[in-house]
């Protein structure tokens, strides 16, 4: 059945995030039953359901939940829902199909999209992707896990293309959304308070791919055999990758990514040379990484190489993914509070010779002994929030750890651990909800503990 024929028998929309909130007023802007079912509504919510002239149930109970479900014809719960919520057993019980806004987008609106996902550097890749595009001509607008869902983007006439974020919880329940191009950067395990196990993990990031045909271009690091080997079953595809063939599962016998680095500069398929690594602002692993997958979607998507180098060379970085924050006697500090599972944690470690870590949050479900992978580059170890037994633990006995009950106390036990040389790196392995509000919320924090410390200027 179809997303109209769907939407005619009525959609309940549960879970009133952002994404949850733009699809409720999308739908009911083009003339559908909706009804709103969030567990602890917000007065902005509230003030939804009264400008729709909807229902709103807050915290309904087992029944009143499979009544809810069953009077409705299809299901939109908003990203990042915990999938052991109840109503996804109740949709499955009562043949309720789950909805995506993504999908919604694509019923309404036929421009073309391309979408990116992974572990880690969606955003990044997301802001390079579109930069690359709009240097090159082609109308650009980024969407989807930011503060713009994709049902919400379609509404402005402008954007030729769309740049979506793709997170795990936008994937999962799409039917029929694919992209031109569909880009997996990484995977490693994350969100394990959302998801089901890491397989179901795995599988909504493999969804990406699951409806795309020879027209459609699927763009894969060739340094992470997850992603690989799901590659493998699609039909048209280009690689990036930093590592060397002989670095990489295979051997000597792997072939070279499409899309790399080669004598000091980044080079496309055929070996043409489009920026050397020397212009770039920021050409640690990780960025070259990003910039190469960014350039392999952007060129997909219609950018020329032109645009693509001045989009590169233009790039600082975004706030809070391995910023200098300031230098003061020969240590350097670092914000890394983007860095929410232990995966993105290795990656800004291996950036540097020897790291003073500040490592810990509230976990994701995770298993933070990966942490310890790090402990060749790591000096030290702060550990904080409500992690900082298990952050300890990941390092004990291999690595000296403190504990710190707040960030001053974290940057002020760091500056006495550093030594000339060393990297301080706020990169927690962990969300932010124990302390703060959001990732962005701890970097500032972190920032402001640091300036006070070190007398770097605002």
């Amino acid at each position: 059945m179809s997303e109209p024929q769907l939407l005619d028998g009525g959609v309940l929309v549960v879970g009133l995030g952002v994404a949850g909130r733009a699809a409720a007023r999308a739908l009911a802007r083009r003339g559908h039953l909706v009804t709103l079912v969030d567990d602890r509504p917000s007065e902005e919510v509230r003030a939804l359901a009264s400008e729709l002239g909807v229902a709103l149930v807050e915290a309904p109970d087992g029944d009143r939940l499979a009544a809810l479900v069953g009077a409705t014809a299809a299901v939109l719960p908003t990203p990042g829902l915990p999938e052991h919520h109840p109503v996804f057993a109740l949709a499955a019980e009562l043949g309720r199909p789950l909805l995506g806004e993504l999908d919604l987008a694509t019923a309404w609106d036929d421009r073309p999209c391309v979408a990116v996902t992974g572990t880690d550097g969606k955003t990044t890749v997301v802001t390079l992707v579109t930069a690359m595009l709009e240097a090159s001509g082609v109308r650009a607008a980024d969407a989807g896990n930011t503060e713009v869902p994709l049902v919400a983007a379609i509404d402005d006439p402008e954007p030729e293309v769309f740049v979506v974020e793709a997170s795990s919880f936008r994937l999962a329940p799409l039917r029929r959304f694919a992209p031109r191009v569909g880009t997996w950067l990484n995977f490693a395990p994350d969100h394990q308070d959302v998801h089901r196990s890491l397989a179901v993990y795995e599988a909504a990031k493999a969804s990406l791919w699951a409806r795309f045909g020879p027209d459609q271009l699927a763009v894969a690091n060739a340094d992470d055999p997850v992603v690989m080997a799901h590659a493998a079953t699609v039909p048209r595809v280009e690689t990036f990758g930093v590592a060397p063939p002989d670095a990489r599962a295979g051997g000597s016998a792997a072939a070279a990514a499409d899309w790399r680095v080669d004598g000091g500069h980044l080079v496309g398929p055929g070996g043409d040379a489009f920026v050397a690594v020397d212009d770039l602002p920021r050409a640690l692993p990780h960025d070259l990484a990003n910039a190469l997958a960014a350039a392999a979607t952007a060129v997909g998507a219609g950018a020329s190489l032109d645009g693509v180098r001045a989009a590169l060379v233009a790039f600082g970085g975004l706030p809070h993914r391995v910023s200098l924050v300031g230098e003061a006697g020969g240590v350097r500090w670092y914000d890394d509070s983007k860095a929410t599972a232990p995966h993105a944690t290795l990656a800004a470690v291996g950036a540097f010779e020897s790291v003073v870590l500040i490592a810990g949050g509230r976990n994701k479900g995770l298993d933070l002994t990966a942490l310890a992978a790090a402990a060749p580059r790591v000096r030290a170890v702060v550990a904080i929030g409500e992690a900082a037994t298990e952050v300890a633990a990941a390092f004990a006995g291999i690595r000296p750890v403190e504990r710190a009950g707040s960030m001053d106390e974290a940057v002020d036990r760091a500056r006495r651990l550093a030594e000339p040389g060393d990297a301080v790196v706020l990169s927690p392995g962990c969300a932010s909800y124990d302390w703060y509000r959001s990732y962005g919320e701890r970097g500032d924090d972190f920032v402001r503990a640091v300036r006070d410390v070190i007398g770097a200027p605002a």
